[in-house]
């Protein structure tokens, strides 16, 4: 199998949709996950990469990032998230993604890419760490919704 890396679409939203859902938990509704969708793909900030089944384009998983600048260190990208459907894990697909996302970083003149991952995603951290990222600090993440 081979599979290959480009720039998300508006047409990719149902699979990204179900790839939320059963990689990563997050029960929205598809017409809200098309319109988040369509909106982040305007923003020259950010980008969204899939990887795709060479065989018939099936989009497997998909990495959401956007700059991140900060008055106290220089500029990097920042990994809104990254999933891949269960069925498809180890087969270098999240790999793949990074290498797009480190790309774009390195071609912007950044001087990292970060990332935050929930503490009970234990899997997602032996991967980023097997794959050159440091643990840095451990926070909590608060929200307040308005």
């Amino acid at each position: 199998m081979s599979y290959y890396v480009r720039q998300a679409t508006d047409t990719d939203a149902e699979r990204i949709n179900i790839i939320n859902r059963s990689a990563l938990g997050y029960d929205y509704p598809l017409g809200k996950t098309q319109h988040q969708l369509e909106l982040v793909l305007k923003r020259p900030t950010d980008r969204v990469f899939v990887v795709c089944d060479d065989a018939d384009g099936t989009v497997t998983g998909f990495l959401h990032a956007a700059d991140y600048e900060t008055i106290h260190s220089g500029s990097m990208k920042n990994i809104i998230s990254l999933a891949i459907e269960d069925k498809y894990r180890g087969f270098g697909l999240g790999r793949l993604l990074l290498n797009a996302v480190e790309t774009w970083a390195s071609v912007d003149g950044c001087e990292a890419v970060r990332l935050v991952s929930s503490f009970s995603r234990v899997e997602a951290h032996a991967f980023y760490l097997h794959c050159g990222y440091q643990l840095r600090k451990e926070q909590k993440n608060f929200i307040k919704h308005l």
